[in-house]
């Protein structure tokens, strides 16, 4: 698994911008920990109590799949989630920057594998917002590129 973070890049050290840069760093880690937790508690082991613990009251969901909020959150996914193994997550790569925490992950679904992206926005210190996008790995590429 490749993890990334961005930020503090700069010409000039000193030892205010070094120490702006560690602050930043242990942020976006916090961060990336923060998120792997959330959704391996998630959609790993099917925990919807997590939602209340990293989901912000007004969540702003962009999968047109579901709709907006933590309540909403809880009943896209109890529907999902019923009768679903528990599972563990394969994080292929995880990334911070800014307020973003960004995850690739490799996924089966119905026997199918899938490439999954999921973009995180992170508010004071919980998750407020959400993409995803996710597409069905083909069994055969018009290239010698992995997916993952």
């Amino acid at each position: 698994m490749a993890y990334t973070l961005t930020g503090c890049v700069s010409n000039e050290s000193t030892e205010a911008h070094d120490d702006a840069c560690l602050t930043e760093k242990a942020r976006l880690e916090s961060n990336k920990a923060m998120v792997m937790e959330f959704y391996q508690k998630l959609f790993g082991d099917k925990d919807l109590s997590v939602i209340d613990k990293y989901i912000a009251e007004d969540y702003i969901q962009h999968n047109p799949a579901a709709a907006d909020g933590r309540q909403a959150l809880k009943d896209v996914l109890e529907v999902w989630f019923k009768d679903a193994p528990k599972d563990s997550v394969d994080f292929q790569r995880v990334t911070a920057d800014g307020d973003l925490v960004i995850l690739h992950i490799r996924s089966q679904m119905s026997g199918k594998t899938f490439a999954i992206v999921d973009i995180f926005r992170i508010e004071a210190g919980m998750i407020a917002e959400h993409w995803d996008v996710i597409q069905e790995v083909p069994e055969k590429s018009a290239n010698e590129h992995p997916m993952f």
